[in-house]
């Protein structure tokens, strides 16, 4: 058998560890670009509850520009974070919660992992409701039906079957929809300043009785993002990235645009558009406010950003997440497609329609535990293995990731402890969970684990890199992988579920 024969022979194994999906992505399987997935961050970085944290700030007694300017500081922070836990996906290609199975264990991994996939599933619900709600807008004025419920599990099944179809096509629909929301959310702001102008309010001096801090307004602003921020290797295992990149910035300058542009500036132009809002009428809710004066083709293209907006963060920030902790959960019974299929089960099943009242109150409890993930997970890759990861042990049931009976004490132990910790000081669980998760985890390690359970790519030992170089992780078949250069695997790669 050719190793071309091997290669496409073995993308289809299913173990109790190992799913196509799942697999490490080779360096010629990486299709996204940086302009590709700045515009991917556009589309996440605009959702409704955005609006909310303006229109807080506003309220607070900020002024609207310090308002903007503490949002862009707080999400170029996050996506200063985000930077450090990508380059897992650009280095080894491997997702967030197979990488999981080095901190926690081969079986421990679930416990993390399925916290932040629940918590995605219940966002696509409560998104895709609220796109339902925009179509079901838009279904009143144009055929005179209402009901959104047949919407929403009409919207639900689009997105299902678009992210489905793989990354070249969220990619394709960000490229689409980005722009679009782009030029709506500017025409919302002009027609927000222009009600503030008619009461004789000027934006940019008006000033609110509320006592908010900038501080309180940074941490809210790092938080949101938080979720994102652990499993961002989802989707930078995917970005294209030159072989043989050793250095840092070299390796992920495809990634520099979306984390640290897009993201920042797209979440303060929404978050200022909800406090414009705010200045004219009173509600945070811009969508709201311009809905109810608004007819015809205005009232289409106000909709539509809507519609748009849910979708392309569902596909990217959603769906996929949701969908590979399912898959790592049982990849003998649940590939990719019927992970996606799952993830928007469970989020239907939360009733989101019911619990978006309450949902920032979950969440903030939900982030303070996550966030503690994020601390364990840099601590891990960075402090202790120094970015070198023995990638075939994480898909072995018997490797050195196995601990003690698949599960890693040292990890489990911190991130409860921390998330706990962060969870009760809930104000502060960015500057809690965090350090506090990688300062456990680290002395644990180091003191009960690592003298038991010996990781060979701690010690330097060479073989353990990847994209620095130039070479791919590639799966053999019958649990046996090895490192091969773009060349070799050019003819034997097949596309992947996923892509």
């Amino acid at each position: 058998m050719t190793l071309a024969d091997q290669l496409r022979r073995a993308e289809h194994d299913r173990s109790a560890l190992i799913e196509e999906s799942i697999l490490p992505t080779h360096l010629n399987q990486r299709p996204i670009g940086m302009i590709g997935y700045g515009w991917i961050w556009v589309g996440i970085a605009v959702i409704i509850a955005t609006y909310s944290l303006g229109a807080a700030g506003v309220g607070g007694g900020v002024p609207l520009a310090t308002v903007i300017l503490t949002i862009f500081a707080a999400n170029l922070t996050i996506g200063a974070f985000m930077l450090l836990t990508a380059d897992i996906g650009t280095e080894h290609g491997v997702p967030f919660a197979v990488y999981l199975r080095a901190p926690f264990g081969i079986h421990g991994t679930h416990l993390p992992s399925l916290s932040r996939g629940l918590v995605a599933a219940m966002w696509f619900g409560i998104q895709t409701y609220l796109g339902a709600l925009a179509l079901n807008g838009i279904g009143e004025y144009v055929l005179g039906v209402s009901n959104w419920f047949v919407w929403y599990l009409l919207f639900g099944l689009l997105q299902i079957a678009s992210t489905m179809a793989g990354i070249r096509s969220v990619e394709r629909l960000a490229a689409l929809a980005a722009p679009a929301i782009i030029a709506i959310s500017v025409w919302m702001y002009f027609s927000l300043e222009g009600i503030a102008e008619t009461k004789g309010l000027n934006i940019w001096t008006f000033r609110a009785e509320g006592q908010m801090s900038l501080l309180a307004l940074f941490i809210a602003n790092l938080g949101f993002w938080s979720t994102m921020a652990i499993d961002i290797p989802n989707l930078t295992r995917f970005i294209a990235v030159k072989p043989g990149a050793r250095g840092f910035l070299s390796r992920n300058r495809a990634v520099f645009l979306g984390q640290l542009v897009a993201l920042p500036v797209t979440q303060a132009l929404v978050a200022g558009i909800g406090g414009v809002s705010f200045i004219a009428t009173g509600n945070w809710n811009p969508i709201e406010v311009i809905q109810g004066d608004a007819q015809g083709l205005s009232l289409l293209t106000l909709l539509l950003l809507v519609v748009l907006a849910q979708w392309s963060t569902n596909n990217s920030a959603n769906l996929i997440p949701a969908a590979l902790t399912f898959v790592n959960l049982a990849p003998r019974r649940i590939d990719y497609r019927i992970g996606v299929a799952l993830a928007g089960v469970v989020g239907t099943l939360c009733f989101p329609w019911e619990i978006l009242n309450n949902l920032f109150t979950f969440l903030g409890y939900c982030g303070a535990f996550l966030l503690s993930i994020g601390g364990i997970m840099v601590a891990d890759y960075y402090v202790l293995r120094g970015r070198r990861l023995n990638v075939p042990a994480l898909y072995d049931p018997q490797g050195q990731y196995r601990y003690a009976g698949g599960f890693n004490l040292a990890g489990l132990v911190a991130w409860i402890v921390a998330g706990a910790a962060a969870a009760w000081w809930s104000d502060y669980s960015v500057f809690v969970g965090f350090p506090l998760g990688a300062l456990l985890y680290l002395a644990l390690m180091k003191l009960v684990v690592l003298p038991r359970h010996p990781q060979p790519e701690m010690a330097g030992a060479e073989g353990f890199l990847a994209t620095s170089e130039g070479v791919s992780w590639a799966y053999l078949g019958g649990g046996q992988f090895t490192r091969l250069r773009p060349g070799e695997t050019a003819g034997a790669v097949v596309p992947r579920e996923d892509l």
